[in-house]
This record gives structure tokens, C-alpha cells and sequence, in this order.
């Protein structure tokens, strides 16, 4: 066998028998591995310590025994937990004899009232170490208990009872009170609890059971001179997360005025749920669940449950206003963006670790999905408005999401080959952007006009086919597929919505030049808006410009001119043209019929042409009206809602007037 199998290295002469078998009995093995329960052994570990006893105290609450929760801190890191429920139980325990149930749960891993559900029907869990956990990890630890007016006493150390358990004489109440030091043989001397941790952890109890008072004392000496952590304070809050959440947003704007809130119970008697939900405009999500008042920082199935029901009822709710674009919100949007405050109360719940920092409790998806699913759907349908404002929001998140997806794309494509450039352009000789200039044509028959009138060095020409995709009612996917928006992004170089960079522009002036009649008009409407809408940058940095091509060629003798409109032609048929002989006047159809020596005459050369800046304006000197108003404009005009476009045709047929077409 050792041929097949080879020892390397230098081997010890040692043996080993049934002596160097250890067993390790009662409390020990918490000792020995005091990160195995309580997941290390810093100031976080200690203050679990208080968490572990302050969950007994609301088990005690749920169930609905205990009203009052008091919590003190006292110099040298002593802690007292206290609540008014019945009391852990001090008689003898039938399977121990000599022992109270009481020296049972403190001294022995594994024991408690949690494994059945005669005692808790929803608790913290069903390990039964926490306690006795506390206990072993404890220099000093005092029970009270006060039980049918008589109070009980014992004291501990490090898990073994320094005292039997007496009687201390006659209380009018009721209730545990452990208070107890942590071993600095395990902790240290230079660990102290965090007392604003601590607050924060008690605040939240409260919030998440209702009906509970928690009275919180701490000493002002623990009180760092920097923290906000209150000595004393009374944690009682009726409205439960969502009195929680109103606290945590403070004044941050959400996109609805109202959250999405409420309390189920869940099919079957296995439980109930809370949540609170809000889509802060800023789009910065946070999300804070618990199960059995357990927080859960590492979330788990109930947290997926929720994510499920937010992003179904989004998507249903899109399907049934006929909003198709709803279909690219994901998980992203709906829950990552969101805040969440999610409290799921059920029976048996399944942790990951002693911690308990993740649930995994599979039936609990399909639970939180059912029941918070359906009371989405009513409260999306019951104000229609903000719904749909909610929901606007989201699909332009998601759009901009997946926007930066592809630009991330186009750069990992560009990042190892150079630049490809769209076939159909035909690009200037000169390399820098400074002086030069991309035109963007209607049609090959132009572009092939313009490509000999230009000035090779510095202009640029993209032809386009037709009418581009209007961006402002497509969706993400329609807009990704188009290729001559590829192509004139692919062009321009400097990417799309949050992955704009100005600095990557290829052309120092962007020009639109289309045919200057209704159709040219619109494809240059639809070029501006996608550039409103998706490379907002270029027309803030007055990078955008639209040609002035003529409509009319006016000839008399030896003299030509060339008229952009009717107005223009009229009056030069009155200025220039006053002397008798025949005047000829042509209508361009198209740029594309135009000579390359017209076409660069008249538009294209800087010296003899005329250009349009555009810019963003709509009449007023507030600049955030002015934007608010922009896009309502661009969005009646440009948008989904055919009715926008009806009332504002409707409201403005006064100024239209019959034109020569």
C-alpha cells in the first residue's frame, strides 16, 4: 500500500487510540468555538449576545405574553434584558431529575420551548442554543424569574451554576430579567458593546411587532460624544413598517406619494407578513427583511418572494394600460431600486448558520409572491396616475440600464480591435474632432450628392434610410435593433445615456440635412429627439445643427438665386427679381437632385450657407421649468399617447395656415 500511496515529508512517531478522543460535554464546545454560534468573537459578536436574549424577550411578545421590553447598559459592559411575559419555566424538569427547566435551557445546547408549536407558534428559530449560548460565553450571568408572585434567582459563570435556584420572596409581576458580563477570556479586555448598534436593533424590534414597548437605558458615560444614541427612550410605534420606512426615507422624495403597505395573514394559518415598499426618485434601493423579528442581512427566500411579487405585478400592470415597454423592468428595477422593509412571521423557519443571517425557509417564496402579489395589483390599480408615473420611471431605468449594457459591449468589442465604423459613412481625412463635421443625409441618392460636394478633409457624410425608429414611443429592444440609430451612434463615438461621454465625440458639429419639405421636416424631428432622449450632452454642448437646403432655384438671365421657402421666394421675387425678362423657377424635390456644386453652394460650404443651432428652450427663464416643459412637449409630440398629439393639434389649429406643397 505504500507503494501506492507515498507519505512526503518527515513523519512523526506519535499514536493514536481511543486517549485522544475527546468528548466534550455541556457548554463546551461553545467555548472552544465561539464563532460557530455567534460568528466571531469582536464588539459585533458581543452585541449578538444581547440580540440572542432580547429575541427570547419577543418571542415572548409575539406570542403574545409580553407587553414591556426593557433593555439597560451599565458601565463594564453589563447588560440587563428584561420583559413582562410568563417567565422560562423553574420547576423540575421531567426527563433531568434535580434540575429546573430553567437550569436545563441555560446549561444544555439544544433545549427550549421552540421545537413544538404548543408553546411559540412562530419564534426566532429552533436551534435552542441561544441562551445557553449567552450563558457559556458569560463571565457573570443572573437570572430572575417571577413566576405565580414568587421571584427566582440563580447566578452562572461561563456556564456552570454558581448557586442553586432560590426563591427571593414575594413580586407582584411577572417576567424574566437576565442580566450578565461577557468572558473577557473570550472577547478581551478592550471590547466594549456598541451602544448605537444596539439602539438601532432595539428600535427595529419595536417597529416590527406592533403591539410592543421597549424601554431603553443606557448609561451617558457609554455614549460616544459623536453618536445620536439616546440615554433613555420609549420605542413604541403603532403604524409598524411603515412608521419604519417614513423614519428611514426622512425627506428623500419617492416617485408616488403614497407607499406600498400592508399586513397578510398567510394561506393555511401559516403565519402573516408585513412590508413597506417605496421607489425613492434618487433610485438608491435598500432592503431590510426579518423573519420572526430575526433580521435577515443576507435576505433569503422570503426576500426572493418579494422580489417575484413587485416584478409580476409591474409587468401584469404594464400589460393591462397596454404599456409593452413594461416588459424590459427587471428584478433591477422593481425590488434593486426599491426600499423594502419585509417582516415575515411563520412557523419552523429554516436558518442558514446559527446567525441566522439568511433564511431559507423554501415555501416562504411562494408564500410572500402569493399574498403580497395580489395586494400589489390593488394598490397599483387603485391610483392609476401615480401608478403609472411609477411605472414610466422604472421602464426609463430599465432602458437606461440596458442602454449602459450596450455601450459596455461596444467597448469591450472596441477595446481590442480598432473602430469599425458604419459602411456607409464616408468619413473626413482629419483625425482630431476640432473643426469638423458629420452631415447626416436623407438617402443614398443625397448622400451620394454630398459625398462630392463636401470637403473631404473636415466633413463627413452618413447617409440615412428614411425615417428613423421614433425613440420617444419604442422600446429599449426595438431601439438596440435598429441599425441606423446603431450605425449614427457607431459614428458619432461618444455612447448612449449614462454611458455618454462628450469627450469621446468624433465630430466637432453634428448637422441634420434633410429635404426641406414636410418629410425632410419630420426625419429631422425624429433625429432630434434621439438626440434629446438619448444623447442629451450633444445638444447641451451646441454640437447639434440642422441645414438650410432650398426649396426653390429662381433664375433671371445671368442672375440665380435660391429660396429656403415660400416667404423667402416671395420676397425676392419682389427684391432681386424687379426688371423685366423671364424668370424660371424650379422646386427641388429632393437633395437628391440637386448638382453637387448646388448642394454645396447653397448648403454645405461655411462660407455661403446657413445653419440652425439647436437648442433646448421652451420660452421661459426658469431653467427647471424650462427642461419640465421641454419634455412635456416632446413627450405630447413625440410619445406613445396618440391623444397628446390630438389635443395639442387641437389647441394650436389656429396658427396653421395652407402652404404650396
Amino acid at each position: 500500500m505504500s507503494d501506492l500511496f507515498p507519505i512526503h515529508g518527515k513523519r512523526k512517531d506519535s499514536t493514536y487510540n481511543a486517549d485522544d478522543i475527546e468528548v466534550l460535554e455541556g457548554l463546551e464546545p461553545v467555548r472552544r468555538r465561539p464563532g460557530m454560534y455567534i460568528g466571531g468573537t469582536d464588539e459585533t459578536a458581543m452585541n449578538h449576545l444581547v440580540a440572542e436574549v432580547l429575541d427570547n424577550s419577543m418571542d415572548e411578545a409575539v406570542a403574545g405574553y409580553a407587553s414591556v421590553i426593557d433593555i439597560e447598559l451599565k458601565p463594564g459592559n453589563i447588560v440587563t434584558i428584561r420583559d413582562n411575559g410568563r417567565g422560562i419555566p423553574v420547576d423540575n424538569h421531567p426527563k433531568f431529575p434535580g434540575k429546573s427547566a430553567l437550569e436545563v435551557i441555560l446549561t444544555m445546547l439544544h433545549s427550549g420551548g421552540k421545537f413544538s408549536n404548543k408553546v411559540y407558534e412562530t419564534s426566532g428559530g429552533l436551534h435552542g442554543v441561544g441562551i445557553s449560548v449567552v450563558n457559556a460565553l458569560s463571565d457573570d450571568l443572573t437570572v430572575e424569574v417571577s413566576r405565580d408572585k414568587e421571584l427566582y434567582v440563580q447566578k452562572y459563570s461561563r456556564g456552570v451554576p454558581q448557586t442553586k435556584l432560590k426563591k427571593a420572596g414575594a413580586v407582584n409581576r411577572r417576567g424574566t430579567s437576565i442580566t450578565f458580563h461577557p468572558d473577557a477570556d473570550i472577547f478581551g479586555t478592550k471590547a466594549h458593546y456598541k451602544p448605537n448598534a444596539l439602539f438601532r436593533m432595539a428600535r427595529a424590534k419595536a417597529y416590527l411587532f406592533r403591539g410592543i414597548e421597549i424601554r431603553w437605558t443606557c448609561d451617558p458615560s457609554l455614549i460616544k460624544p459623536d453618536e445620536k444614541t439616546p440615554a433613555e427612550a420609549v420605542l413604541h410605534f403603532p403604524g409598524g413598517l411603515q412608521d419604519y420606512l417614513a423614519s428611514t426615507l426622512a425627506d428623500r422624495e419617492t416617485l408616488t406619494p403614497q407607499m406600498f403597505a400592508g399586513v397578510a395573514d398567510l394561506p393555511d394559518d401559516q403565519g402573516r407578513v408585513e412590508w413597506a415598499v417605496a421607489w425613492p426618485v434618487d433610485g438608491e434601493g435598500l432592503c431590510s427583511s426579518y423573519c420572526n423579528t430575526i433580521h435577515t442581512p443576507q435576505g433569503g427566500t422570503h426576500e426572493s418572494g418579494m422580489r417575484s411579487a413587485l416584478l409580476r405585478g409591474l409587468r401584469s400592470y404594464g400589460e393591462l394600460i397596454n404599456n409593452r415597454r413594461a416588459a424590459a423592468i427587471t428584478g433591477d428595477e422593481a425590488f434593486g431600486s426599491a426600499a423594502v422593509l419585509l417582516s415575515l412571521f411563520i412557523k419552523n423557519p429554516q436558518f442558514q448558520g446559527q446567525t441566522k443571517e439568511k433564511l431559507a425557509t423554501a415555501d416562504a417564496l411562494r408564500l410572500v409572491d402569493q399574498v403580497v402579489k395580489d395586494h400589489f395589483d390593488h394598490w397599483l390599480v387603485s391610483d392609476a396616475m401615480s401608478s403609472k408615473a411609477l411605472l414610466d420611471q422604472l421602464v426609463f431605468r430599465a432602458e437606461e440600464r440596458l442602454r449602459a449594457s450596450q455601450a459596455r459591449e461596444l467597448a469591450r468589442k472596441t477595446a481590442t480591435r480598432k473602430l469599425r465604423l458604419p459602411g456607409k459613412l464616408a468619413d473626413c481625412s482629419k483625425n482630431a474632432a476640432k473643426d469638423t463635421e458629420i452631415f447626416l443625409v436623407e438617402g443614398d441618392s443625397a448622400g451620394g450628392s454630398a459625398k462630392q460636394a463636401r470637403q473631404r478633409e473636415t466633413q463627413a457624410i452618413l447617409p440615412l434610410r428614411g425615417k428613423i425608429l421614433n425613440v420617444a414611443s419604442a422600446t429599449v429592444d426595438k431601439l438596440r435593433a435598429n441599425q441606423e440609430l446603431q450605425d449614427l451612434s457607431q459614428a458619432l463615438g461618444c455612447g448612449l445615456g449614462s454611458e455618454f461621454n462628450i469627450e469621446k465625440l468624433r465630430y466637432d458639429r453634428i448637422i441634420i440635412m434633410t429635404d426641406a419639405d414636410v418629410d425632410g421636416a419630420h426625419i429631422a424631428s425624429l433625429l432630434m429627439t434621439f438626440f434629446y432622449r438619448e444623447m442629451p450632452g450633444l445638444i447641451q454642448h451646441g454640437h447639434v445643427y440642422l441645414a438650410q437646403p432650398p426649396l426653390y432655384r429662381i433664375t433671371q438671365g445671368n442672375t440665380t438665386r435660391y429660396a429656403r421657402d415660400d416667404e423667402h421666394k416671395d420676397e425676392l421675387l419682389k427684391t432681386v427679381f424687379k426688371k423685366q425678362g423671364k424668370i424660371e423657377i424650379s422646386r427641388f424635390k429632393g437633395l437628391g437632385e440637386m448638382m453637387p456644386s448646388q448642394l454645396r453652394e447653397t448648403t454645405m460650404n461655411p462660407l455661403t450657407r446657413s445653419l440652425l443651432r439647436v437648442v433646448v428652450t421652451a420660452g421661459v427663464e426658469d431653467a427647471e421649468t424650462e427642461i419640465k416643459e421641454t419634455e412635456t412637449l416632446v413627450e405630447s409630440l413625440m410619445g406613445r399617447k396618440a391623444e397628446l398629439r390630438f389635443q395639442f393639434i387641437q389647441e394650436n389649429a389656429r396658427f396653421a395656415r395652407d402652404v404650396d406643397v
